[in-house]
């Protein structure tokens, strides 16, 4: 009869999970820490040639890579796209069958490798360069130490980069020590750097073409975030000319203050004649926080000449489920 395995020994044969998740967030940490220091040191002279040649882009940015480099660039063409850069995924697969139709004069193509030798990526270099397409690599190559930009590409290739790094207009440097895979074999490290070399580039573009939380706002109308950013005006209907406002709170001090005596005066006796109001150009969420701090329910909207468009109340906004 075979006898269960001792905890203990067990213990001692494997190693505590919890370390091994611990271990694989710090390599990750680790490599994203050498990657911050590669962009504000010697990298920053290529980054600045990356943002400068997707800001003057009269295109779009085709983003394209496979397998797991091909996951991270979806989401840095989405992330590009939604911060107020125009961006596409183009798979390098269906690219050579028909897709790279969507490559045009004017457009930027930023492609993810790790080795840089990604046979399917190599295809697409002769009709890039045919194109006279500006193009952007991430790969595993230490380039930073080159001074690797616009027209280093002898530099890459005498330091013997990678193919893909050394075609590049701008080679920028994703390597990390080693992966978090404890085989040394999955992506993991490598991929977290190209992700957030990717965020890197996306904010930078933002913050140069000077986009606002509006511009956000009109970019994301749809899901939780949407409703977040959606403005007063979504919520009212039109109307007449502000004159006041009365509350229910209102009406409770009159009855308190005059009784029923109170019942015989006139709207206009008895309303707020300066009510708290909100442009209709504001964001609900903001409406929300105002009378969160207030400790009011409700809120006059008005557009810039004070004419009255409706009012919001705090029930409202808690319906749009934003929050």
């Amino acid at each position: 009869m075979l006898q269960a395995a001792c905890p203990v020994a067990r213990a001692n044969i494997f190693p505590s999970m919890k370390n091994v998740g611990e271990n694989v967030v710090r390599i990750e940490a680790e490599a994203l820490r050498a990657l911050a220091d590669r962009i504000a040191g010697p990298m920053a002279k290529a980054f600045d040639q990356a943002v400068e040649l997707i800001y003057a882009c009269a295109g779009r940015v085709v983003v394209t890579g496979m397998g797991k480099s091909g996951i991270i660039a979806r989401k840095i063409a989405a992330t590009l796209s939604s911060t107020g850069t125009p961006a596409l995924f183009m798979h390098p697969v269906d690219a050579v069958h028909g897709d790279l139709g969507m490559v045009m004069r004017g457009d930027v193509v930023l492609a993810l490798s790790a080795s840089g030798e990604t046979e399917e990526l190599l295809r697409l270099l002769a009709t890039i360069k045919r194109l006279q397409v500006a193009l952007i690599s991430m790969t595993g190559d230490v380039v930073s130490q080159t001074d690797a930009g616009a027209g280093a590409c002898a530099t890459c290739a005498s330091a013997k980069v990678s193919t893909l790094a050394a075609a590049a207009d701008v080679a920028l440097d994703c390597s990390v020590d080693k992966e978090a895979c404890t085989l040394g074999l999955a992506p993991t490290a490598s991929t977290t750097a190209m992700l957030a070399l990717g965020d890197a580039l996306a904010m930078a573009l933002s913050e140069k073409r000077g986009f606002r939380e509006e511009d956000f706002a009109n970019l994301h109308p749809g899901g939780k975030l949407g409703k977040r950013l959606a403005r007063v005006e979504s919520t009212v209907v039109n109307g007449e000319k502000l004159v006041g406002v009365i509350s229910d709170g209102d009406l409770r001090r009159l009855l308190e203050k005059r009784g029923k005596d109170g019942l015989d005066l006139t709207a206009g006796e008895c309303m707020t004649a300066k009510p708290r109001t909100i442009g209709a150009n504001e964001f609900a969420a903001t409406a929300l926080a105002w009378m969160e701090e207030k400790k009011i329910t409700s809120l006059v909207v008005i557009d810039g000449d004070g004419t009255l468009l409706g009012i919001v109340h705090l029930h409202d906004l808690w319906g749009t489920e934003m929050m």
